[in-house]
This record gives C-alpha cells, structure tokens and sequence, in this order.
C-alpha cells in the first residue's frame, strides 16, 4: 500500500513519527521531549507531545536514538545504530554530546565484583559546560 493509499489516520501516523525523527537529528545535542515538542510546534507542527514520546521511545528501543537520565529527566539524541554500547559527556546548558570511553570495562566489572556484585549492565555519563557555553558563563 503506497502512502497515499494508506487510510488518512496511518498516514498522520507516519508523518508525526518523521517529523519528530527528523526534529531529533536536527537537534545538536541531547534534547527533553517537551523541548522537542516545543520545537516542533515553532515549525507548525501539530504533533501531539504524547506523540512524541511515544516516538522518542520507540526510536530508543530501535537502537536509532540514545537516551540519558539527567537532573531535569529524560533526553534524547539522535543515534546510529552501528555505534554500540557507548557513553557520553554532556552539557548541562546546551545538551551537546561527545561519545567517550569509560575508565575501563575491566575496572567496571572488577569494581562490581570487589563488591560482591554480579554485573547485568552500566551507564557512564558525565556532565559538565562544554567550552562554548563555559566561556559565555566567564
């Protein structure tokens, strides 16, 4: 069936879940929902934002979005899949991202093990001001 013959509701479907996929890999760094909907709505979008977290979280589940726990919630960012496990270092003002190797998976797992723990997975992200917003605050 073409996309022009899909009935009108799988139709606004497909075209809200690209526009929030396309908004995601326009951003710059790791964004909230609520500033992607924000965004979305400046560009005269009506996406819903239950919309676009229900989007955001099937792009995290697919491998093609990275999702991170900060102080202010939930944030995503546009991913290849092909990376793999990675981490991040994030600006706490922008939301930029670079990816970055952890101190060590041996020191991870030996870490978990020196505590009697039996490792299942790990999340390293480190925040801080990238040098652009560090310089703006001098």
């Amino acid at each position: 069936m073409t996309d022009s013959a899909q009935p009108p509701r799988e139709r606004r479907r497909t075209v809200q879940k690209e526009a929030v996929r396309r908004a995601l890999v326009q951003s710059p760094g790791f964004v909230s929902a609520t500033a992607l909907h924000r965004r979305l709505q400046q560009q005269g979008s009506r996406v819903g934002l239950a919309t676009v977290y229900r989007q955001l979280t099937v792009l995290a589940e697919t491998g093609l979005a990275d999702t991170v726990t900060a102080p202010e919630g939930q944030l995503y960012r546009a991913c290849a899949p092909t990376h793999g496990h990675h981490h991040h270092l994030i600006c706490e003002d922008c939301g930029r991202a670079v990816e970055i190797a952890p101190p060590s998976e041996e020191w991870i797992e030996e870490a978990a093990r020196r505590h009697g723990y039996t490792l299942t997975r790990h999340v390293v992200e480190v925040f801080g001001r990238c040098a652009e917003c560090g310089a703006e605050r001098a």
